[in-house]
C-alpha cells in the first residue's frame, strides 16, 4: 500500500519508514509527487496535522499520513508548540535545526525549571474526505540540557536529556531512540490502528 507522507522532512521520512515498516507499507514524500507543503494554521498539534494529511490526500489521490510534532516547554507555558520548526526565527536566527537549539538554550540560561516534552501527533486518511481519521499521540518528558549532546537524530535530539536513560536523545542508538521517541510511541499507536482499522 502506498501512502503519501504529508512531510518534506528527511529525517522524519526516514524514521516513519523504518518504524512502519512491518505494515509492508510504502511512504511516498509529497515533494516526490510534487506536493506543496500545506499551511499550517491551527494552535494544536492534531489540528495541523489533519490539515496536512487531507492536503496531501487531495492532490495526490491517495491515503496520506501527516506529523506534527514539537517542543513543549514547561518554563514558557508549553510553547514554542506548534511553532517549533520557526522557533529560531523569533531572535533573529534563520530556519534551521542548530539556530532552534542555540535559541532556545539562550532562551533558558537562567532558568532553572528545564522540564519538557516532545509531542508527535499522527494523523492518516484513507481520503480527503475521510470522516474517520485515524490520530495517534506520542509524548516524551525530559529535561532540556545545558548544551548539546551526541550526533545522532535530529531537531532537538541533541539537548532533550531522558533521564530514564541518563542520556540525550542524540546519544542513543537509533532503534533505541526509535523505539522511546515521541514519534516512535505514536507510530505503535498509529500501526495498531491501521491494523485495526484499514485491515493492513
Amino acid at each position: 500500500m502506498k501512502i503519501v507522507l504529508a512531510s518534506n522532512n528527511a529525517g522524519k521520512l526516514a524514521e516513519l519508514q523504518a518504524m512502519l515498516a512491518p505494515l509492508g507499507v510504502e511512504l511516498l514524500r509529497q515533494a516526490d509527487l510534487n506536493i506543496p507543503e500545506s499551511e499550517e494554521p491551527f494552535r494544536t498539534f492534531v489540528e495541523n496535522a489533519l490539515a496536512k494529511a487531507r492536503h496531501a490526500s487531495r492532490l495526490s489521490g491517495l491515503p496520506a499520513l501527516a506529523d506534527d510534532a514539537g517542543l513543549c516547554v514547561d518554563a514558557f507555558g508549553g510553547l514554542p508548540g506548534v511553532d517549533t520548526a520557526f522557533y529560531a526565527t523569533q531572535f533573529g536566527y534563520a530556519k534551521g535545526d542548530d539556530n532552534n537549539v542555540r535559541a532556545l538554550l539562550e532562551q533558558m540560561a537562567n532558568i532553572t525549571n528545564r522540564r519538557a516534552a516532545l509531542v508527535s501527533t499522527l494523523v492518516a486518511v484513507r481520503s480527503e474526505m475521510d470522516p474517520e481519521p485515524l490520530i495517534a499521540c506520542g509524548r516524551v518528558v525530559g529535561l532540556i540540557a545545558r548544551e548539546p549532546v551526541g550526533s545522532n537524530g535530529f531537531g532537538f535530539d541533541p539537548v532533550m536529556f531522558i533521564p530514564e536513560f541518563g542520556q540525550t536523545f542524540a546519544q542513543l542508538p537509533v532503534e533505541v531512540k526509535n523505539a522511546n521517541s515521541h514519534r516512535g510511541r505514536a507510530t505503535r499507536q498509529m500501526m495498531d490502528l491501521m491494523r485495526e482499522r484499514w485491515w493492513i
